[in-house]
């Protein structure tokens, strides 16, 4: 199959080189407003250049991947669904969740599929772990802990435009919890600092972040989030059950050092680098695109899937701004 790319910034000449290297795809439409960026890539993986989305959906691509800007990730969407192309966006749907609404209601009734970039979905720890939940390996959950640290904060210029931590990166925690658990969320309370880059509270956000999720069944989840863990990039999931518990992302990269006698765990190199730690997550991730761009499965994360997470992130916005619990229904726009 033809392969369409639109943005070729570090994800997307990332999933360039992922495509190319697929066995289901055959050639590669590439194109990015940094007309150097394309070229580039283009020689680098034998791709076509095409001068803007419109040219790329009229090349005969049988799938669009968005990883441009934020912002154009709406209307990038709505083209390749009205061309009849099945389309893979990086997350998030849109820059607000009014606009991602608007997404949404556009698809409703169609049958052309939309896939977001949510890419632990695709890990295999994640994946294990899901298994004993919804097998009933660990019993009745009664606690959940979902980690995101980062080894250092993006650009200012990225986080004025991120849209804040809860929505830029506990976004993902958020998603997971769902997608393991199988449960959605009842409430939050959120929580909030700044002790680093000054840039972060300038833009009205917060650096670390803690917040307890009430889950629909009672289950608590609690999700920690930082922009500043000097030793590495350190994403984990723990499920606690009466019966077992399990974690994901206790491998011998670990960013976490042990000051137990005689403990030598971990003693690899630790994870600093989210390209790093999920680049097998990313590969099924475009694997399985192809696989919903010839038809042969659905989406496995759909743009309600999306809002679902971005709905948490607002809920938990709005309570670390208000310091309350916040339910997403308080949130929530139809």
């Amino acid at each position: 199959m033809r392969i369409g790319i639109l943005g070729l910034g570090r994800i997307g000449a990332f999933h360039a080189e992922t495509l190319a290297g697929l066995g289901a795809v055959e050639s590669l439409v590439v194109s990015d407003p940094a007309a150097g960026l394309a070229r580039a890539v283009a020689e680098r993986y034998g791709a076509l250049v095409a001068d803007s989305p419109e040219e790329v959906l009229a090349a005969g691509v049988d799938g669009l991947v968005v990883a441009a800007a934020t912002d154009a990730h709406p209307a990038l969407i709505r083209a390749g669904v009205a061309a009849g192309v099945p389309v893979f966006c990086e997350k998030p749907v849109a820059r607000t969740m009014a606009e991602a609404v608007d997404v949404h209601k556009v698809l409703a009734g169609c049958d052309v599929p939309v896939q977001i970039g949510f890419n632990r979905r695709f890990d295999t720890g994640y994946a294990a772990a899901r298994e004993a939940v919804r097998s009933g390996a660990l019993g009745p959950l009664h606690t959940v802990r979902s980690t995101t640290l980062d080894p250092a904060p993006p650009p200012a210029a990225y986080v004025a435009a991120s849209g804040g931590i809860f929505r830029d990166c506990a976004v993902h925690d958020f998603d997971i919890i769902r997608w393991v658990t199988g449960r959605e969320v009842g409430e939050v309370y959120a929580a909030g600092g700044n002790r680093g880059a000054a840039y972060i509270r300038d833009a009205g956000d917060a650096d670390t972040t803690g917040a307890v999720l009430t889950l629909d069944d009672g289950t608590l989840a609690v999700v920690s989030n930082s922009r500043h863990n000097g030793r590495g990039h350190d994403v984990r999931l723990e499920l606690h059950g009466f019966a077992d518990s399990v974690a994901v992302g206790l491998d011998d990269r670990l960013p976490l050092r042990s000051v137990e006698p005689g403990v030598t765990f971990p003693s690899g190199v630790p994870h600093d680098f989210f390209l790093d730690r999920f680049a097998a997550a990313y590969r099924a991730e475009l694997a399985a695109f192809t696989e919903v761009a010839a038809g042969s499965r659905p989406s496995p994360c759909t743009v309600e899937d999306a809002l679902e997470a971005g709905w948490i992130a607002e809920a938990c916005a709005l309570s670390l701004r208000e310091h309350r619990p916040v339910a997403p229904a308080e949130v929530r726009r139809a």
